[in-house]
């Protein structure tokens, strides 16, 4: 178990326990669920990013399945910001930027 981390060690009777709260207690842990995942994406998000830096070289995949190549222009909070070889601008997630390595072409 990692450290600070802790785990469900009874998820039935967790279940249970939540059966019986009402509506306000339901949503005081709701929120507190939503925050702490809130928590938890932006955490995996920054280490992603950390990987990057600006004025590199990466490529990733639009929602249309075509790899784009360009340049890190600024890493955001949460993306960053590309610019491709043609000229586009993109906010990407981090988990879907892959660092391109330009090699000369061997003639």
């Amino acid at each position: 178990m990692p450290d600070g981390s802790w785990t469900l060690s009874d998820r039935q009777a967790a279940a249970q326990a939540i059966m019986h709260l009402g509506e306000d207690d339901l949503r005081y842990l709701n929120r507190l669920i939503i925050d702490r995942l809130k928590l938890i994406a932006q955490a995996r998000s920054t280490v992603l990013l950390s990987q990057f830096n600006v004025g590199d070289r990466v490529s990733f995949p639009t929602s249309s399945g075509i790899h784009k190549t360009g340049t890190v222009q600024k890493l955001n909070k949460k993306t960053a910001s590309i610019v491709t070889d043609d000229g586009e601008r993109w906010n990407v997630a981090p988990g879907l930027l892959s660092p391109v390595t330009d090699l000369p072409s061997r003639r």
